[in-house]
């Protein structure tokens, strides 16, 4: 890993990705602009006065050279973002077309086994679903969390009220970290269903068979039961593993039920007809679900349902997390995607840290982490947080040499430099020419220079608008005199000059 630990970038994130080492990173959680065109500014007096920023991008903000190398390394991607154009309007386009250039980084920077979390509204989620599919495959989508981030808003116009953001989670395989947490049974659900007890405490009965019936041992009888006769098989759920030697890898279906029978976790029907149970004790909860609830007024606490706390982010309840920067999000919220899709030690990258809340909460439960934001204010903001995270942990352990972390950040505005960098050589080695491929393309458009239809980025070819028998055989390979044309234009005009091939593709009817 060529970017040290606790390392926070003051610049645009695309420049500092494009210097990190590739399958390097663990976890990614970006919070970029929603494309709401609002205009954010923390309230005079709060930590964060003076942050600001506009909640979009514009023209001036995309590069003529990432039309081309959006098309070039994603067709398919390139033409999702162009009909964003047709269905919404030119904005959405501009915005995709940022967000693009910057996940193919991010995908370039994950690890096999590492995970994306994007956080967006519905400005602009259904879009980013598309790209996220084209660009990670449908296969590496994993879920769509609805994160309800207050109770009620109210809107003059005809609608439901918006109160909640959504989070796409993307894993780079299905080698993927995950395990996530869990959270415990309202107490009405407890004295409705877990109505039975003994020494290990209460629980329900569950089923230890599956629907449909298997050709496999698990489809034999045991103990006078036949799964098969009632076109079921034996499924021992995974919550039992614990119980039986090794996990139970290397038993057979029969082998785990008789270890189970002897800890007395399985009852026996009192009917005729009936199948065994396992008794399914109250133990941790129910694991997260897709929708993730925020309880306001808490400074930041997550919450299941109005009858309990996570006992996970309880403590947040008196931590005066808010800063008064613009779309803060609570610690409670990273808190959770960190230890879901990450293990201690493991390299979080947050590439637009706003006030630092990723950062904060990965320094909180043990993981490495870097932080990019363009605004100089992000400096500030880290450090006080992290400070605060210091006082906290201090007082909560009394210990006078507790590690400071403020000690270790390190604060730059240089990219880093690539140890694994072959692509470098590679663009040395290519034609002068041929470097500004990607850029004409997307200073034409994606449309040939002669007949102005577009075309695919593979099917363009470079012109030199003089040609080189009108420059001593030598090409000019400024990019002034460099164009793109499709192949049939390109034969079409040889070694003649432009106004040939458009005095040529109007007299044939092509060009008009």
């Amino acid at each position: 890993m060529n970017v040290e630990n606790r390392t926070l970038f003051i610049a645009d994130n695309l420049d500092i990705m494009r210097g990190i080492d590739s399958e390097t990173i663990d976890l990614i959680y970006l919070d970029p602009p929603f494309n709401t065109n609002k205009q954010y500014r923390a309230p005079i007096g709060s930590p964060a006065a003076g942050a600001s920023f506009k909640d979009i991008w514009t023209d001036e903000d995309i590069k003529d050279e990432w039309h081309g190398q959006i098309a070039e390394e994603h067709e398919a991607l390139y033409q999702i973002i162009q009909s964003a154009e047709i269905t919404y309007d030119k904005s959405m386009k501009i915005y995709l077309m940022a967000m693009a250039i910057r996940l193919f980084e991010m995908k370039r920077l994950l690890k096999p086994t590492g995970s994306i979390y994007l956080h967006c509204d519905p400005t602009a989620s259904h879009y980013l679903k598309l790209v996220m599919d084209s660009m990670f495959g449908k296969a590496a989508f994993r879920s769509e969390i609805i994160w309800r981030r207050s109770n009620v808003h109210s809107k003059t116009t005809r609608q439901f009220g918006p109160i909640h953001d959504t989070l796409l989670f993307y894993s780079k395989s299905r080698t993927c970290t995950f395990h996530p947490g869990t959270r415990p049974y309202t107490k009405a659900y407890i004295e409705s269903r877990f109505t039975k007890s003994d020494q290990r405490g209460r629980y329900q009965t569950n089923y230890l068979t599956g629907s449909g019936q298997r050709n496999g041992e698990s489809g034999e009888e045991w103990r006078g039961f036949n799964p098969t006769a009632v076109n079921r098989h034996w499924a021992i759920p995974r919550s039992l593993r614990s119980y039986l030697p090794n996990e139970g890898l290397g038993m057979t279906s029969r082998e785990k039920l008789e270890c189970l029978l002897e800890q007395e976790l399985i009852v026996f029907p009192r009917k005729q007809g009936g199948q065994p149970m396992y008794k399914q004790y109250i133990g941790n909860g129910v694991p997260y679900q897709d929708i993730w609830a925020y309880q306001p007024n808490t400074k930041g606490a997550l919450f299941e349902s109005d009858e309990h706390i996570d006992q996970d982010v309880k403590w947040l309840e008196n931590e005066p997390e808010k800063t008064g920067y613009p779309t803060q999000k609570p610690i409670g919220l990273l808190s959770r995607i960190i230890e879901t899709s990450s293990n201690p030690d493991d390299i979080v990258l947050d590439p637009f840290c706003g006030c630092a809340t990723a950062c904060v909460a990965a320094e909180r439960f043990g993981r490495q982490w870097i932080g990019i934001d363009i605004s100089p204010d992000a400096e500030e903001i880290t450090k006080l947080r992290l400070q605060e995270q210091v006082d906290n942990a201090r007082l909560a352990t009394d210990n006078p040499n507790w590690f400071n972390p403020l000690t270790h950040v390190i604060v730059s505005s240089d990219p880093p430099q690539r140890t694994d960098d072959t692509e470098a050589a590679t663009q040395l080695n290519r034609p002068r020419a041929e470097t500004y491929k990607s850029e004409l393309f997307g200073i034409q458009e994606g449309k040939c220079n002669g007949c102005l239809y577009s075309f695919p980025f593979r099917n363009m070819t470079i012109d030199h608008i003089v040609p080189r028998v009108e420059t001593g055989g030598i090409p000019d390979d400024r990019k002034e005199n460099l164009q793109l044309l499709c192949g049939a234009c390109n034969s079409t005009k040889g070694d003649r000059t432009q106004e040939y091939l458009i005095h040529k593709l109007r007299a044939d009817g092509i060009r008009y």
